[in-house]
C-alpha cells in the first residue's frame, strides 16, 4: 500500500520560499505511475486543492490563487513530488496534504478524489 510523507512546513515570512516534499513508499509502483495532488486547508475552511501533476509529470496544474508563485515536480529518483512555493503570502498559511491515485486526471477545480494521503505538514506565513 501507498505510504505518503509530507515534509518541509514551517513558520516563514511573508515573501519568503519554502519548498514542501512528498516522498512515498510501500508500493511495487514508483510515484511515477501516480497522479499526486498538493492540498491544502486552513483553520475553518474547506480543503481545497492547490496543485497537480499528472503520472509521467505530462500535466501540471495550479490553482489561479498561486499561480506563478507555486510549481510542483518530480523527482523520480527520490520517488518524491515537491512543491516549491515563493512569494508566501499569510492567506497561504494553512496545513498542506499531498495525495496520490493511479487513475486520478489532474483537471479543474482540483478535487479530493485520490486514494493515498499523508497526515499533513504546517505552513505557517507570519512577521
Amino acid at each position: 500500500q501507498l505510504q505518503l510523507v509530507e515534509s518541509g512546513g514551517g513558520l516563514v515570512q511573508p515573501g519568503g520560499s519554502l519548498r514542501l516534499s512528498c516522498a512515498a513508499s510501500g508500493s511495487s509502483l514508483t510515484l511515477d505511475y501516480y497522479s499526486v495532488g498538493w492540498f491544502r486547508q486552513a483553520p475553518g475552511k474547506e480543503r481545497e486543492g492547490v496543485s497537480c501533476i499528472s503520472s509521467r509529470g505530462g500535466t501540471k496544474i495550479h490553482i489561479d490563487s498561486v499561480k506563478g508563485r507555486f510549481s510542483i515536480s518530480r523527482d523520480s529518483a527520490k520517488n518524491t513530488v515537491y512543491l516549491q512555493m515563493n512569494s508566501l503570502k499569510p492567506e497561504d498559511t494553512a496545513v498542506y496534504y499531498c495525495a496520490a491515485d493511479l487513475y486520478y486526471l489532474c483537471s479543474t477545480p482540483i478535487n479530493t478524489d485520490l486514494t493515498y494521503w499523508g497526515e499533513g505538514t504546517p505552513v505557517i506565513v507570519s512577521s
